[in-house]
């Protein structure tokens, strides 16, 4: 899988990406190897808001392989015009390990690793109930705090497919075992978990982890794979 962020400057290429959201689709379908994909939009701060950011946005898909998915994102006419329009670029790559749970009512990720040592990513994707929506939207700040102060995570980010109802954060930890405890610790998270589980939130989930394969590109000047060397 490739997961690619790109950041647009203030003026016509924030107008030029949001537009993408819709006209980038016909291309992305016609991409040679390319199988699941999804364009999404970001909220403000880190992306853990329900208040769009028109500056930064993203394209998830799978491939059958890391050289497809390193060809392709690098010379396809899609990702070139993206890099193109954006003031900065970062990618990264990734083999499912596990995955459970669907995405548009499919299962998008199928794990081919056998385990899971050094940097992990995390992905989770849900769509929230109408009516459940503003009780969710109420505990995301509390945990975007919680998760900004841990200092393990080593990068995070919110993204979503369609605003307030659709929701994906994306996280990379040092190893399973930092991962679970910010899971699992009472506080924001665990509590917002429970209430979900509780409440019947999700008309639809999707929780999955991958090993890191590499990137290309930089984010905030610098690649954030550099803040996972010292746990490999």
């Amino acid at each position: 899988m490739s997961l690619s962020f790109f950041r647009f400057p203030p003026g016509l290429s924030r107008l030029w990406a949001f537009a993408m959201m819709g006209l980038a689709r016909p291309q992305m379908r016609k991409l040679q190897g390319v199988g699941f994909w999804k364009l999404c939009g970001s909220g403000t701060g880190e992306g853990f808001t329900p208040i769009p950011n028109t500056a930064v946005y993203a394209i998830l898909a799978t491939w059958p392989d890391e050289a497809t998915a390193r060809q392709q994102t690098q010379s396809a006419c899609i990702f070139r015009r993206y890099r193109k329009r954006s003031s900065e670029s970062w990618t990264v790559f990734l083999a499912p390990v596990s995955s459970r749970g669907e995405w548009s009512g499919k299962s998008p990720f199928d794990p081919t690793e056998d385990g899971l040592n050094g940097p992990v990513a995390a992905l989770t994707r849900a769509t929230l109930r109408p009516l459940a929506a503003l009780r969710f939207w109420r505990r995301v700040p509390d945990i975007s705090d919680v998760i900004g102060d841990d200092g393990n995570v080593i990068f995070k980010i919110g993204v979503g497919e369609v605003p307030l109802m659709h929701q994906i954060t994306f996280s990379i930890w040092p190893d399973t075992q930092t991962m679970a405890a910010f899971a699992r610790a009472d506080g924001p998270h665990a509590r917002a978990i429970r209430a979900v589980r509780d409440g019947n939130w999700f008309r639809e989930e999707l929780y999955a982890r991958f090993r890191i394969l590499g990137d290309s590109g930089t984010w905030h000047g610098h690649s954030p794979l550099t803040l996972t060397e010292g746990a490999t």
